[in-house]
């Protein structure tokens, strides 16, 4: 299994948005950076991965679960652009905020830090696992 962090700002597409949409899933359209993309093009069905609310709150509010693997975006007719769909599993109670994370010493080669703007980024297991204690979160759903 891998691990991702999808970003985005909540007043685009937000944590109880994505709740909503229940076992079904969103397509995690709108993705107009190769690197996210290609990272997309390398999910499989069951990865896990970080909803980070990028902007307000900058923070990671719950986990994801890969559902659908990638395919066209429906959200435009160029070729290039693909994505996958994802699904809420759960919120994560003690959300831990940008600002924690860069202070974590355990983080410091995150690509969240080191790239905060990648919208789809990875997350090693061993950062997965020191964010999820952060978070208050088993790191096995």
């Amino acid at each position: 299994m891998a691990y991702w962090l999808f970003k985005s700002e909540p007043s685009t597409w937000s944590w109880e948005m994505q709740k909503k949409k229940g076992d079904a899933g969103q397509e995690w359209d709108g993705v107009r950076n190769y690197q996210a993309r290609n990272n997309m093009r390398e999910m499989k069905v069951g990865d896990l991965g970080f909803f980070y609310h990028s902007q307000e709150t900058r923070d990671i509010v719950g986990i994801v679960e890969v559902c659908a693997l990638a395919h066209p975006d429906s959200s435009t007719d160029d070729e290039r652009w693909e994505c996958v769909d994802i699904k809420a599993v759960r919120d994560v109670p003690t959300p831990p905020t940008l600002d924690a994370i860069k202070k974590n010493p355990k983080l410091a080669e995150m690509v969240l830090v080191k790239n905060s703007r990648l919208s789809v980024q990875p997350v090693k297991a061993d950062e997965w696992a020191e964010i999820c204690r952060m978070g208050g979160v088993n790191p096995v759903p």
